[in-house]
């Protein structure tokens, strides 16, 4: 899906080693498809990444770039450089992918189906990585070609746990913004065509808070409940008062989203348990409106306490920032994508979304952007994100490689 001939024209002026990456790419694609593939059968849950950076590792020594594995042997930083004609400076650009898989079985019927039971690569996590490496590839490739007639400084972060939000931190501990002066990550979207990157200035995704909720009742007999205190049914109380009120108490036009999505209660169907813990996330667009729906959940939970005579315990664990997206570093996403696809390719978001990415916390420190990659095509990619179906299009890949390394390129053009 290069764009060229009219159709470049058509999009102004077309620097000449946009060709050289796109035939770089392409001698790739089959290569990275393997890739996504082998990562794809062999996922690994968060924290536990450590077969895939070595996989990883593995890959980008190959083309001679230079790699520094994190502490904990999950996630690593990848330098490509190249000669300094400027004393060596240390400005870097940057780029994410992230490596960790979720508890979900893989249902699809493939030849790359998971081969971890109850483990599967269902957010598009393979597919990152395998473009964030065919964009090093590629780069390493047109330095050594003599290709880039400019100084290139560029930073690859495969980082772990980006499911459990504490994968960036760890990256960013280590030193892996060191230098860096904008930072790029694609998400694969499967609500948009394979071909297709959606674009949003400013805020693209939700603050998120893990809410963790603890119901402290008196244990009983299952015959005689009114001698319990039975958390039980306080938290089905409770649950249903969060999911009536907490919409009621906002407003409208203020994006609340409070899910619980976890229930932890007792060890016998004939036993009253002790206490019951609820696990779940609240996602909100405006700090105000995170504290003011924190107060409102704490009221609420007061008021079941009260009226159930439990004792409840509210309180929070992982957070992750909304993702905002500084306004140049889009627009070049927006000039790179015409350039890669064409304009036809540039998709812009009308609203954020309520999901999270703990990208967010690299943008607290680096200006940069997120984008959504088009991952549907005809006869798959069109499941949801986080199902046990979940597929792409592989042809996402090789254009997620084109447009990250036509990001970095441009990127140092601009400041050759």
């Amino acid at each position: 899906m290069a764009i060229t001939g009219d159709a470049a024209a058509s999009i102004g002026h077309r620097s000449e080693w946009y060709a050289a990456l796109d035939a770089e790419i392409e001698k790739l694609s089959d290569r990275l498809i393997a890739i996504r593939r082998h990562l794809h059968q062999h996922p690994e849950l968060s924290g536990r990444e450590r077969e895939t950076t070595r996989q990883v590792k593995e890959w980008l020594e190959e083309a001679g770039i230079d790699v520094v594995v994190a502490p904990e042997q999950c996630g690593l930083i990848a330098d490509v450089n190249s000669p300094p004609s400027d004393g060596g400076r240390l400005l870097r650009f940057a780029m994410r992918a992230d490596l960790d898989g979720l508890r979900i079985e893989d249902c699809k019927q493939v030849p790359y189906r998971s081969q971890v039971p109850g483990v599967m690569h269902a957010c598009g996590h393979d597919a990152h990585t395998a473009m964030l490496v065919g964009a090093l590839w590629a780069i390493r490739a047109l330095i050594d070609q003599g290709t880039i007639s400019f100084p290139v400084h560029c930073r690859g972060i495969f980082q772990p746990a980006e499911e459990t939000s504490s994968g960036a931190r760890q990256m960013i501990r280590m030193g892996a913004l060191e230098g860096a002066a904008a930072i790029v990550a694609l998400h694969v979207d499967p609500s948009r065509d394979v071909g297709r990157v959606g674009l949003r200035r400013g805020i693209l995704t939700s603050n998120c808070d893990e809410v963790q909720i603890t119901i402290h009742g008196r244990g009983g007999h299952a015959a005689r409940p009114h001698e319990a205190r039975d958390p039980v049914a306080a938290a089905a109380q409770l649950v249903n008062a969060l999911y009536t009120y907490i919409p009621r108490l906002t407003n409208s036009q203020d994006a609340v989203v409070l899910t619980i999505c976890q229930v932890e209660a007792g060890d016998s169907p004939n036993v009253i348990p002790e206490c019951v813990k609820l696990k779940g996330t609240l996602r909100t667009l405006e700090d105000s409106i995170r504290l003011g729906t924190m107060e409102h959940i704490a009221q609420i939970a007061r008021g079941v306490a009260e009226i159930t005579q439990t004792r409840i315990e509210v309180g929070y664990g992982v957070s992750a920032p909304s993702v905002v997206n500084d306004r140049e570093t889009i627009d070049l996403l927006r000039q790179c994508t015409a350039q890669v696809i064409g304009e036809h390719g540039v998709e812009w978001i009308a609203r954020p979304s309520m999901g999270s990415e703990d990208f967010a916390m690299y943008l607290q420190q680096v200006p940069g952007a997120l984008a959504r990659l088009g991952c549907r095509g005809p006869r798959v990619g069109g499941k949801p994100l986080h199902s046990p179906d979940f597929d792409i299009d592989e042809r996402a890949v090789p254009i997620g490689s084109r447009l990250l390394a036509a990001a970095a390129l441009r990127w140092w053009e601009m400041r050759a």
